[in-house]
């Protein structure tokens, strides 16, 4: 099992910043991709960006260019700087852990971010 903690969310004007931490506990696998989700009141839950064990990374169309995901192997944690925040980007942000070669998913129990316009 893996536990997730996220923290890091919060209310921030439009154009505003925000930094969101997701630590991993538990019996965590080498090789793994962590990432970042988002699910907006009515709408489906989407991908937001994905970072390998080894530093590859993977990004939404629309937070490309704003947002950074990293990670610290050493402390199990994975990151997202999120620049240039827009009322769109509001939503609960979901950390999710994911072992290469196995049908698992693990997520965090979300947190809040609110950009105002």
């Amino acid at each position: 099992q893996v536990q997730l903690v996220e923290s890091g969310g919060g209310l921030v004007q439009a154009g505003g910043s925000l930094r969101l931490s997701c630590a991993g506990s538990g019996n965590i696998p080498r090789f793994n991709v962590m990432g970042w989700h988002r699910q907006a009141p009515g709408k489906q839950r989407e991908l937001v960006a994905t970072i390998t064990n080894s530093g590859t990374t993977n990004y939404a169309d629309s937070v490309r260019s704003r947002f950074t995901i990293s990670r610290d192997n050493t402390r199990n944690t994975v990151y997202l700087q999120m620049n240039s925040l827009k009322p769109e980007d509001t939503a609960v942000y979901y950390c999710n852990f994911h072992p290469f070669g196995s049908g698992l998913n693990f997520w965090g129990q979300g947190t809040q971010v609110t950009v105002s316009s």
